[in-house]
């Protein structure tokens, strides 16, 4: 059974969120995603400075099985990527909730946008629900 941290929110496309008050926030893939792909093999994730919109894709992981893209789950503009995956992408199967993280944000809050990419996102109990389904 694939592991759920708890201090972490969850979208539907298996990417998880770890906001800090400071309006930063960390983004990975779960570990019930990690399992589903298999052994990863490469990471492609976006430059810092980029304008990300919740919803859209940002990346793309290549594992064994197949290609996924990552989907952003809150707005933001990157302030970090992982550099350990670039040689390391496998430290997302290791650690999808720690060395595994793959980028950072800086979450972007404008009430003046409508609400049309909007990410629900979920707790630790909401989505072990969903991934049980």
């Amino acid at each position: 059974m694939a592991e759920v941290d708890p201090d972490v929110e969850y979208t539907e496309q298996h990417v998880w969120v770890r906001l800090s008050p400071r309006g930063s926030a960390r983004v990975g893939i779960t570990d019930f995603a990690q399992e589903s792909l298999g052994d990863l093999i490469t990471v492609t994730l976006p430059a810092v400075g980029d304008e990300l919109v919740a919803g859209e894709a940002f990346g793309e992981i290549e594992s064994t099985k197949s290609v996924s893209e990552v989907y952003a789950p809150v707005p933001g503009v990157v302030t970090a990527v992982n550099p350990l995956l670039v040689d390391s992408p496998e430290l997302v199967n290791d650690e999808p909730y720690g060395e595994g993280w793959l980028i950072v944000l800086s979450v972007v809050v404008d009430s003046a946008e409508p609400a049309s990419g909007e990410v629900k996102l979920m707790s630790a109990d909401e989505y072990r629900g969903f991934t049980a389904e």
